[in-house]
């Protein structure tokens, strides 16, 4: 999030609650709806058409005030699928117009913010809560009243949305004194009713995107989600290619129980995916201990061969953090190191569909990647953990030393080897 300095309306999340995009401060403009009427039919309608859900709960709100809505606060929260998160959510308030979005990370429904929050009641119960926040018996059983009333609400609701997932809610409040007026209340809860089926459309999109993306890389999962699931669509492209495999994996695999392989396979494939999406690449898949990742050339060979090399530095310091953190010993020498084997070659390659009609692979393919492939062995050989071909090292020559000319495997030409200097 922006700093206090440049930041117009600065907001504070717990630690487990990450600043994603603000939109705002939302005005009331002319020509839009200006009763509840007006916004039923935008909702059966024109709101369809909105792709992201920041802009399509902005709009709401905008109708909403113009049509009189007293509501001075409003949230929304979804549930969702993903690796480390629980969920989104969006925070709007009257005091300064702006819309935040944020994402809530898996650690949030364990804090006893959460357990304390009006939301944890409404995903186990489903019941709709409302209550008056300066109220001593309410501030004891949700503590965050105690933050609404010194902002000076004095009336809250939150609602369940009807779909699928019951950890879809969303809340409101007012400073009006004497709190809603009970046929507002009825009103925004048919709206919200409506507006629930464009949540459960957000939802299930996010979820799509969260999941595939886990699965096949992000941008693999850009290009599903845009229709190229056709086997054989997708495009000829250049790009810098990673393989990378963890050494002594057999050797650990033999020894150590399944639990301990287990932590150490997490932790070294955190530190080659956490480096390579750093620096602007892209991981394609894991094959047991090893990885392919590409770093598509979009400017310039030269600044995506730099990029690479850069990963893989970032790569080879991440693991010798976790080996001085971390020691599990495996074999009678007590070598407990983590050590990868990168290698890194530049080329045409097809990225897109492989595979059966019905089972197919997001990858990359060509005479690159097997040539790629081919290089990886010689990280055992040759004992360096980085390995660069020419096409990739005469664009970083400071930092790299010539390792000599190679005969690969099922390759007629030889190839110079290059390494990281000293």
């Amino acid at each position: 999030m922006a700093s206090e300095t440049s930041d117009p309306s600065p907001r504070s999340y717990p630690q487990s609650v990450t600043f994603v995009r603000r939109a705002g401060p939302i005005a009331v403009a002319v020509g839009i709806a200006d009763n509840f009427a007006g916004i039923e039919n935008w909702l059966l309608e024109e709101a369809s058409a909105e792709r992201q859900m920041i802009d399509l709960l902005v709009k709401l709100i905008r109708q909403m005030k113009a049509a009189g809505s007293s509501v001075d606060r409003l949230t929304l929260h979804i549930g969702t699928l993903h690796p480390k998160l629980v969920g989104f959510a969006w925070v709007w308030n009257a005091d300064d117009g702006f819309c935040d979005e944020v994402r809530v990370a898996d650690a949030a429904v364990d804090s006893d913010a959460y357990r304390l929050n009006p939301l944890q009641r409404i995903v186990e119960t489903g019941e709709t809560i409302r209550r008056r926040p300066s109220e001593p018996s309410t501030q004891a059983e949700f503590p965050i009243m105690i933050e609404l009333a010194a902002a000076g609400m004095t009336d809250y609701a939150a609602i369940p949305l009807s779909g699928l997932d019951t950890r879809n809610v969303i809340t409101i409040a007012t400073k009006v004194a004497g709190g809603f007026a009970e046929a507002e209340i009825d009103c925004l809860i048919h709206l919200f009713k409506l507006f629930a089926l464009h949540v459960q459309r957000h939802s299930e999109l996010k979820i799509s995107e969260n999941a595939l993306g886990a699965y096949l890389g992000y941008g693999a999962a850009a290009k599903v989600l845009e229709g190229a699931i056709k086997r054989g669509a997708g495009d000829s492209i250049r790009a810098v290619i990673w393989v990378s495999d963890l050494r002594n994996f057999t050797k650990m695999s033999d020894v150590l129980a399944p639990a301990d392989m287990l932590v150490l396979l997490n932790a070294y494939f955190e530190a080659m995916v956490s480096a390579v999406t750093a620096h602007g690449g892209e991981i394609l898949k894991f094959i047991g201990d090893g990885m392919l990742a590409v770093f598509p050339v979009t400017v310039g060979v030269a600044e995506s061969s730099r990029a690479a090399v850069s990963a893989a530095r970032d790569a080879i310091a991440r693991l010798e953090v976790f080996n001085r953190t971390i020691r599990v010993a495996f074999d009678a020498e007590g070598c407990h190191l983590l050590r990868a084997g990168i290698v890194l070659h530049e080329g045409a390659v097809f990225f897109g569909n492989v595979g059966a009609p019905d089972r197919l692979d997001f990858t990359v393919i060509g005479a690159a990647v097997n040539e790629a492939c081919r290089v990886e062995a010689l990280t055992k050989t040759i004992g360096r953990d980085l390995l660069m071909t020419e096409a990739v090292a005469r664009h970083v020559p400071r930092d790299v030393e010539h390792l000599g000319e190679h005969q690969l495997r099922g390759i007629s030409a030889r190839m110079s080897i290059y390494g990281l200097a000293g």
